[in-house]
């Protein structure tokens, strides 16, 4: 059983991720702006509200724990979006390293993945104009911030092309991992449900496989 710090959890990512901790036993701090968006009831799951992005409350939430996910996005609707990221990625960055813990997972975007050499998903014009402040922060935050990142034991784990319709779908405990490039199946999609690409992340949490690295997932 591992112990974590949750960021975000009460989001579309996040909440699948919760759950899929809570169904295997792990215990779980979620760390959450609104409260009563979690809607689970757990003996192993503590709600804070708290602001994640402030390094030294993020410490001492963390401060003991085995490992800090974060699935902070500060809202698709935000018109700072792209601001925020980059101002409050670093924040948590620093909060896990003062709390003294070495294991850092984080939801990654798909836009720095290769969809052919030298062609990134982001720089193939086909993602919709909506996304863009999210995809790029969070890949500049990536690919400038976090690559450069050496104190801590840091993945970015990038979902697939399409992160299950962005709506609920199933689980079914079966992925294929890749690293920089984006994966596609036969039909030539790149497809993950959000339930399976939280039991890839949880996997990731028990078997501690990547470090320092990005890696991906799909069908």
């Amino acid at each position: 059983m591992k112990n974590v710090v949750l960021i975000g959890a009460s989001g579309f990512v996040g909440s699948a991720i919760l759950n899929e901790a809570l169904n295997r036993g792990h215990k779980v701090t979620a760390v959450v702006l609104n409260p009563e968006k979690i809607t689970v009831s757990n003996t192993n799951l503590t709600v804070i509200m708290a602001d994640a992005t402030d390094p030294e409350i993020l410490a001492g939430l963390a401060a003991g724990k085995d490992a800090v996910i974060s699935a902070y996005n500060p809202g698709w609707g935000n018109p700072r979006q792209y601001e925020e990221t980059l101002e409050n990625y670093p924040k948590i960055v620093e909060g896990v390293k003062r709390a003294g813990v070495k294991r850092l997972l984080i939801v990654g975007g798909a836009g720095t993945l290769f969809v052919k050499p030298g062609v990134r998903l982001i720089d193939t014009g086909t993602l919709p104009e909506a996304w863009l402040p999210g995809v790029k922060s969070l890949g500049e935050f990536y690919l400038d911030t976090l690559t450069q990142e050496k104190d801590i034991d840091w993945v970015f784990f990038s979902p697939a092309g399409n992160l299950g319709n962005m709506g609920p779908g199933r689980r079914t405990g079966k992925y294929r991992l890749g690293k920089d490039e984006m994966l596609f199946d036969e039909k030539g999609e790149s497809f993950i449900s959000v339930e399976d690409y939280a039991v890839a992340m949880i996997d990731e949490l028990e078997q501690e496989n990547h470090h320092q690295e990005r890696f991906t997932a799909a069908y």
